[in-house]
C-alpha cells in the first residue's frame, strides 16, 4: 500500500470512529439531505466531532471500582466495616438485659444487634428471625469474620462475632451485655450472616482490567495543541475535498501523513 493509499484508509477509519461517537453525524450520514449540503458545513460538523473526540475521557481512579460495579452485599455504603460493628458494640458493654429493649436503659439480644448497625447507618431488622436473611451468609464457622452474627437453630438468639473466638451479646434477664468465648458449634448454628463487608474484604483493589481502563487514555489525548490544531485543520481541508467531490493533491496527503505519524 502507498503512502498515500494509507493515509486515506486512516482517515476512513477516523471518520468511521466519528461516526460512531456523534449522533448527529450518523442521522446526517443517514439522511438524504445531507449530500446537498455545502462542503464548509460539512467540514466543519467533522471538525467539531473530531474535537470532541480528543477530548481526555473522566475515568475512575486507580484501585477504585466504578459505580456500576455493585458490592454484593445488601445493607451499608461499603464505608462500614466488621470492625466498625465490633468497636460500636463494645460501647454497649454492661448495658442489662431487658426483653424488647433497644437502647442504652437496656436491650435484648436482636435489639442490641439493630441498635448498633442503627448507629452506623445501616438498616437491620427488629428480630432475630429478620436477621437471619440480613446481608449474605458466611458458608461455615471457619470463615467468620469480626461483625459476623452468629444465628443458632430455632432463631431464639443472636450474637455478634469480635473476632479470636469471641462474641458480644445480650444473655438474657439478670445479665449485661457482655463478651464471652463463642459458645456454638457448627452444628448448632442456623446461619452466619455478613451484613457489612469484612475488613479483608474491602482491601481488595479493582480487578487488572479496571486498573487498565482507568490509565487509558482517548487517541490523541496526550498530542500537542498545536498537533490537533494542525490534525483538525488537515482533515477539515480533506473532509471539504471528498464531500466537494475534488481529488486531493500528493502534497496535501503526504502533509497529512506527517501528522497522522
Amino acid at each position: 500500500m502507498s503512502g498515500v493509499e494509507a493515509v486515506v484508509a486512516r482517515v476512513g477509519e477516523i471518520e468511521s470512529r466519528i461516526t460512531s461517537l456523534d449522533p448527529a453525524a450518523r442521522a446526517a450520514q443517514a439522511s438524504p439531505v445531507a449530500a446537498a449540503q455545502p462542503a464548509t458545513t460539512g467540514a466543519a460538523q467533522f471538525a467539531t466531532a473530531l474535537d470532541a473526540a480528543t477530548q481526555p475521557q473522566a475515568t475512575a481512579p486507580i484501585g477504585e471500582l466504578p459505580p456500576s460495579v455493585k458490592a454484593p452485599f445488601l445493607t451499608g455504603d461499603g464505608k462500614v466495616t466488621g470492625s466498625a460493628v465490633v468497636e460500636q458494640a463494645k460501647k454497649y458493654l454492661g448495658v442489662p438485659y431487658v426483653f424488647g429493649g433497644e437502647d442504652e436503659t437496656g436491650m435484648d439480644c436482636s435489639g442490641l444487634v439493630q441498635r448498633v448497625f442503627a448507629d452506623l447507618g445501616v438498616d437491620v431488622p427488629r428480630v432475630v428471625q429478620d436477621q437471619a436473611d440480613v446481608g449474605v451468609e458466611v458458608p461455615s464457622l471457619d470463615q467468620v469474620q469480626p461483625g459476623d452474627l452468629i444465628i443458632p437453630h430455632g432463631e431464639g438468639h443472636v450474637v455478634i462475632y469480635i473476632g479470636d473466638g469471641k462474641v458480644l451479646h445480650a444473655p438474657r434477664p439478670g445479665k449485661d451485655v457482655q463478651i464471652v468465648d463463642n459458645f456454638y458449634g457448627p452444628a448448632e448454628i442456623a446461619t452466619i450472616r455478613r451484613v457489612v463487608p469484612a475488613d479483608s474484604e474491602v482491601a481488595v483493589t479493582a480487578p487488572p482490567i479496571v486498573a487498565q481502563a482507568a490509565v487509558a487514555q482517548p487517541v490523541k489525548a496526550t498530542a500537542s495543541a498545536t498537533g490537533d490544531a494542525q490534525l483538525i485543520a488537515a482533515l477539515q481541508a480533506m473532509f471539504a475535498v471528498q464531500t466537494s467531490g475534488a481529488a486531493a493533491s500528493g502534497s496535501s496527503l503526504q502533509g497529512l501523513a506527517g501528522l497522522l505519524a
